[in-house]
């Protein structure tokens, strides 16, 4: 073929039967048409469906005051609405070297009184690996943590040898550092070593857990200040939903070591005078301090559903935020909370109404109270019913505020609430604080252990946890219904 040959060739008329419409086949272009709509649309609601799954919470261990050292033993104090604070142990410091009435008095505290747990010395250092001289000279926050997420798992039915080398995240809250302030003196330096140095940093209470089991997901201390521990489950879930872990341990621990911490809050004058608690009471005047905390073990419902899990409570929904430019550092923003529970609602996919029982952050103070209930009332009292109050309580009136880990302290009530479709009593309300609307709101707080009614279904609550900081977190937790 020459040139000209290719050239006529080109230069043809192409056929018009290529181009006819009734050539094509439309009804394989609609067929594929439609299985690409659907893969996409199943593609995006598996998708919308990893970004909210709900989580299971599968295991506890915990340890409170009066030897409320298991999730039974928890329930009996809260349930027989047991007031733990007593008179600072001697153990801890001499109450009566640093007690002064006078809240201007330097270097002194005008409170007497804490939560404290019984024994925090004894730990089984060789269980754990670790040696005695290690162990001496570690953070009693850090021994407890080992022991409680081995009672979580435990309860949790996760033997070691299934998740060692696993994709298990650890998420740890906690905020004080009593051990590293008193056990290095600036002027005795020679006291250093590489135990105390580690043995005292607070990044070393998630990372220890995960170097012991052999954890490969995220290992991660936070802080945000009294929200620390539920923020920690917050990102925990975040954690699971996005398959950064296949399970989660999560939780959080406080103890009153030495005096200081205890004295700067005097000086804020962020402490009641008295032994008690007095969330929504009038005569609330600030909160007393309390020890102890908590672990859950964390799994995506559906997962946990598939291996046959015991699930204990299902987290539907979490949300986090920060107050923002408020009138004082340390002050709460209304605001604020109501968007944080509403944001919280929406992931849980759940109305306002269908929240039958929060339990409150409720420090306990004349200013946090009223605008905490504000808060709660305006958010979920939206096509509530008469018959259907919302009912508040806060576990601050039986152990004290746990600081970084109240929130802990908060979930693990509530789930063993769900468990046990009661709701205990909340203490020392005599007065109830005239600045909250009590006639205008649908809520009601219980002073005994009363039936936890579910008129609408499902059993739902809420948890709060606002940090000093300004960080705010809510979390929507329902029953199991396994």
């Amino acid at each position: 073929m020459n040139l000209h040959t290719i050239s006529d060739t080109i230069s043809q008329p192409i056929a018009k039967k290529s181009l006819q419409p009734e050539n094509l086949d439309y009804k394989s272009l609609l067929q594929n048409a439609f299985l690409e709509l659907r893969k996409m649309r199943i593609e995006r609601d598996t998708l919308k469906f990893q970004q909210t799954e709900p989580i299971a919470i599968i295991g506890i261990g915990c340890r409170f005051p009066q030897g409320a050292n298991t999730p039974e033993a928890y329930w009996q104090l809260l349930s027989s609405g047991v007031n733990t604070i007593t008179e600072i142990p001697a153990e801890r410091w001499d109450i009566d070297a640093y007690y002064d009435p006078d809240p201007n008095a330097p270097g002194k505290m005008y409170t007497r009184y804490g939560s404290f747990l019984d024994d925090i010395e004894s730990f089984d250092a060789h269980f754990f690996g670790i040696s005695a001289k290690e162990a001496a000279d570690l953070d009693p926050q850090q021994r407890l943590l080992m022991e409680m997420s081995w009672e979580a798992l435990e309860n949790a039915g996760q033997p070691l040898e299934k998740i060692q080398g696993s994709k298990t995240g650890v998420f740890i809250g906690m905020t004080s550092d009593d051990y590293a302030h008193g056990s290095i003196n600036p002027y005795q330096t020679e006291q250093i070593n590489v135990y105390r140095s580690l043995g005292s940093l607070r990044c070393m209470s998630a990372g220890r857990l995960a170097y012991f089991y052999n954890f490969q997901g995220p290992a991660i201390q936070l802080d945000t200040a009294c929200s620390s521990s539920l923020v920690s489950v917050h990102q925990a879930c975040q954690s699971l939903r996005l398959r950064e872990c296949n399970l989660a341990v999560a939780g959080g621990i406080n103890l009153m070591i030495s005096p200081e911490t205890t004295i700067g809050l005097c000086k804020m004058r962020a402490l009641t005078t008295d032994n008690r608690c007095k969330t929504f009471d009038a005569q609330a005047d600030g909160y007393v301090r309390g020890e102890g905390g908590g672990l859950v073990v964390l799994k995506r419902l559906s997962e946990a559903l598939a291996d046959g899990d015991n699930i204990l409570a299902v987290i539907r929904g979490s949300a986090t935020n920060h107050d923002g430019l408020t009138n004082g550092l340390t002050a709460p923003n209304g605001q604020a909370q109501e968007a944080v529970i509403e944001q919280a609602l929406r992931k849980a996919q759940v109305g306002p109404d269908a929240i039958q029982y929060v339990e409150a952050h409720g420090t306990g103070t004349a200013l946090g109270d009223p605008i905490e209930v504000l808060a709660l009332g305006k958010v979920l009292s939206q096509n509530r019913q008469q018959n259907n109050p919302l009912t508040l309580g806060s576990v601050k009136t039986n152990l004290g505020h746990l600081e970084g880990a109240a929130g802990i302290a908060s979930l693990i009530k509530v789930v063993l609430s769900l468990k046990n479709k009661q709701i205990p009593p909340h203490l020392h309300l005599q007065t109830p604080n005239s600045y909250i609307p009590w006639d205008k709101l649908p809520v009601k707080v219980p002073s005994q252990l009363s039936a936890w009614q579910s008129p609408q279904g499902s059993r739902l609550a809420g948890v709060s946890s606002f940090g000093m900081s300004g960080t705010n977190v809510h979390l929507i937790v329902e029953e199991s219904n396994g």
